[in-house]
């Protein structure tokens, strides 16, 4: 498909305001490198310099940062195991994005950060990748990214794609070149119906877009691992009550300070679990506690609780679906302040009651999904939500059965990554399975 007069001005106009502002992308890099060091190092990659020799990664998977890679993780894995003897190539755009990634999968694939939509940084990204195919998850719509893959004949699909009526309206400017650019995708996988509606609206073609489901109903749980984490949490915490306030953001850490002093006077010795969203805010959320006149501990520092300490700082990455299962109930923040929510299926996977506040526009479907089941308590605001809380403290039997309704809905809710495997079969490269044969029948290295 050829790009038409109009695409060219389009693009031409989006292109020269990027190069204007591009300075301020290292002004940017610098402040996000004060608050986590990680943003000052690998900047050649975020404008597609690279310094060893040009490679080939078959099969590309971009996914922003934590909650893109752990929700592309079930297809991840799986086209792993279809092509063993190939790396595949998963980019992010943050510091805690590439850190799961490396965790999950280690060296098993490529990464590296997505370069800026500039097109020069673009090309040279898909030159030195050479990708066959690109997967991009949720919601990264870059036109240049988009255009470019287009132009070098890389196909790409939007795969767990998600669109909610705000992201919508905030296209409304560049909707034209948007449109555009999704014109250029080979298929959009939505999460729901109204994923998909709202696609078209913005621009791809209606026989392009498919609904496929959400790929965090696929989530796998190894139950051994979480049953001994468990028993390890409670050997050393002690068998009291447990709530966990999960994602949260700056602005929602005054209502959990206060949610837990005010549960506390029915439950002294109740214990917080409190995992920020984002890296930078750890030492934050325990100087809080400290200052509240609490003993806290951490996940970095003391591994476990124990039975004198009131707050539990989860300091790491990747553990908090883990978590998630030592709490008697989970908040899940970004509901308190308008950010739209954070994924609810985690705690509802390992059967622990969902609490959030009511900002919950990026999981609009789950969330209706879930409020169905009754396994999904929604407060108005922060009072709302202490009053869930305090209410699922104290009836076991209230917690039980939104446990279990949690658990049966994602277990029913899985088939989305068979839906979104098949939809790319014919795009993927074909295994090499002489060499896959080689490599399983090699001694392993410990």
């Amino acid at each position: 498909m050829r790009a038409d007069t109009t695409e060219r001005l389009l693009r031409g106009l989006y292109s020269a305001l990027l190069v204007v502002l591009a300075p301020i992308t290292v002004y940017h890099l610098i402040w996000r490198g004060f608050r986590q060091s990680a943003y000052l190092l690998r900047w050649d990659e975020r404008y597609g310099i690279y310094r060893t020799p040009p490679l080939t990664a078959p099969v590309w998977v971009h996914a922003v940062s934590v909650g893109e890679v752990n929700a592309a993780a079930p297809l991840i894995n799986a086209l792993l195991a279809r092509d063993p003897a190939r790396r595949l190539l998963v980019t992010t755009i943050t510091p805690t994005g590439s850190e799961r990634v490396r965790a999950l999968w280690g060296d098993r694939v490529e990464h590296v950060y997505l370069p800026y939509d500039l097109s020069g940084a673009v090309r040279r990204f898909l030159r030195h990748f050479r990708p066959q195919i690109g997967l991009i998850v949720e919601t990264e719509l870059w036109p240049n990214l988009l255009f470019c893959c287009r132009d070098a004949g890389v196909p790409t699909v939007i795969v767990n794609a998600r669109l909610s009526a705000r992201s919508l309206r905030g296209y409304r400017v560049l909707r034209p070149l948007v449109g555009r650019a999704l014109r250029t995708v080979r298929r959009v996988a939505t999460q729901s119906a109204d994923d998909g509606k709202r696609f078209v609206k913005l621009g791809a073609l209606r026989e392009a877009v498919i609904d496929t489901g959400n790929l965090k109903f696929d989530i796998t749980l190894d139950e051994a691992k979480i049953a001994t984490l468990v028993a390890d949490f409670r050997g050393r915490a002690g068998a009291r009550p447990v709530w966990i306030a999960a994602s949260t953001h700056p602005e929602e850490e005054a209502a959990v300070i206060d949610i837990h002093r005010r549960l506390r006077t029915r439950w002294p010795d109740l214990l917080l679990i409190w995992a920020p969203r984002h890296p930078e805010r750890f030492r934050s959320a325990m100087q809080l506690g400290v200052d509240a006149g609490w003993r806290v501990a951490t996940r970095a520092l003391t591994t476990w609780p124990d039975a004198g300490d009131d707050v539990f700082v989860l300091d790491t990455l990747g553990e908090l679906g883990l978590f998630f299962a030592c709490a008697d109930v989970a908040f899940v923040g970004g509901s308190l302040q308008d950010i739209g929510g954070h994924n609810l299926l985690e705690p509802a996977a390992v059967g622990t009651p969902v609490v959030t506040g009511p900002h919950l526009q990026n999981f609009a479907d789950i969330a209706k999904q879930l409020g169905r089941a009754e396994a999904l308590r929604i407060g108005a605001d922060a009072d709302a939500v202490h009053d869930h809380i305090a209410a699922l403290l104290a009836d076991a039997h209230a917690r039980e059965a939104m446990a279990a309704a949690g658990r049966a809905l994602v277990a029913n809710g899985r088939g989305a990554l068979a839906r979104t495997l098949a939809l790319i079969e014919s795009d993927l490269p074909v295994p090499d399975t002489k060499t896959a044969r080689i490599l399983r029948s090699a001694p392993s290295s410990i």
